[in-house]
């Protein structure tokens, strides 16, 4: 499971409005039959209009300053593991946003009238996607790349000798790029992976947009608040203030498995992802403790979603401490930073 959350994009170039985002998330209902398209949906209803979604969000907004966030994306990615728990991706990625953002309420340290803030204070609206393409961050668009910028200046080279600006063998020159095309390490259908090519199987995620303010627009819930836990004063009386993002990602988990029936393994888990960062002997101490089956499914799992793994497992926990954060710490912020860890 990989979520992450997003504050509104604000700047010159950026809309105050939700409606470019809104309207970003439609993208992929183009050109479908109605019986085809996946509308926005909340937690009580369905088929809800990207204009109403505008219009709400948009409206919801009182005594925000130009430069804070209007609202948050959160984007929630099961994994191909994941996924072949569904019967239905659609509506049971509905039934689970609906008990996620329960979690997210639960995560908040904030009380309204004395009491903990539901799922009724908040103003979110979530739509279902089934395709995904290749973006920059990828560790196949990355790894691809030195093969990338050798093909696009072959390319030049034909272009050049064709208007007459150079000489050369273009016949040659094809041969090259075709080599690299084969050549790059990461391939789809026999094709090289470049960026925005679409990805293969099951992509099915869900996108969520959630307003800033509460469902009476009177109260800031920020998840970006950089406290878990705390009260401060203010205007005479103590509140109650923090987003535990942790908890957060540790209950979707969590709500995903129990709803479903899945059993996650260790190299799934936010926990293990954090560990294999912050603190990478706790991870690979844990790892070797796994039953061989648990083990082999874990690093099978870590290749997959583009996790380094130890080619050689050292014996003592000071080798793996040493050994893991000298070779993988790198990759791995990469790789983490592009999923479910920070905001």
């Amino acid at each position: 499971m990989y979520i992450t959350i997003t504050a509104q994009k604000l700047g010159a170039n950026y809309s105050q409005s939700s409606a470019d985002f809104v309207g970003y998330l439609e993208k992929e209902n183009q050109g479908l039959e109605q019986q085809d398209t996946e509308h926005f949906f909340n937690q009580y209803g369905d088929e809800i209009s990207a204009e109403e979604v505008v219009n709400e969000i948009d409206g919801n907004t009182a005594k925000l300053k130009k430069k804070e966030p209007k609202f948050y994306s959160i984007t929630v990615s099961p994994s191909k593991y994941e996924l072949t728990k569904l019967q239905n991706n659609s509506q049971d990625l509905k039934t689970y946003t609906r008990e996620l953002m329960k979690d997210y309420v639960a995560s908040f340290n904030r009380e309204i009238n004395g009491r903990p803030i539901t799922i009724d204070d908040i103003k979110y609206y979530a739509k279902i996607e089934h395709q995904r393409t290749f973006k920059g961050t990828d560790i196949q668009i990355r790894e691809n790349q030195p093969y990338a910028t050798k093909i696009l200046q072959l390319k030049t080279d034909i272009r050049n000798i064709e208007d007459g600006r150079a000489q050369g063998n273009i016949r040659k020159i094809q041969k090259e790029i075709s080599k690299l095309e084969q050549q790059a390490p990461h391939q789809q259908n026999g094709k090289r992976i470049v960026q925005g090519m679409p990805k293969d199987g099951n992509q099915s995620h869900i996108h969520i947009i959630v307003s800033r303010k509460n469902a009476s627009n009177s109260i800031s819930l920020s998840p970006g608040s950089k406290h878990k836990s705390s009260e401060v004063e203010m205007h005479g009386r103590n509140v109650k203030r923090g987003f535990d993002r942790d908890n957060f990602f540790e209950k979707a988990e969590k709500t995903f498995d129990n709803t479903f029936g899945y059993k996650r393994n260790f190299a799934e888990t936010y926990k293990a992802r954090k560990d294999f960062v912050k603190n990478p002997k706790l991870y690979f101490a844990a790892l070797m403790k796994l039953p061989a089956n648990e083990k082999a499914l874990a690093f099978k799992m870590m290749t997959k979603t583009g996790l380094p793994i130890v080619p050689n497992i050292p014996v003592s926990q000071a080798q793996i401490a040493l050994r893991a954060f000298k070779r993988l710490r790198r990759g791995a912020e990469i790789a983490i930073k592009s999923s479910s860890i920070g905001i």
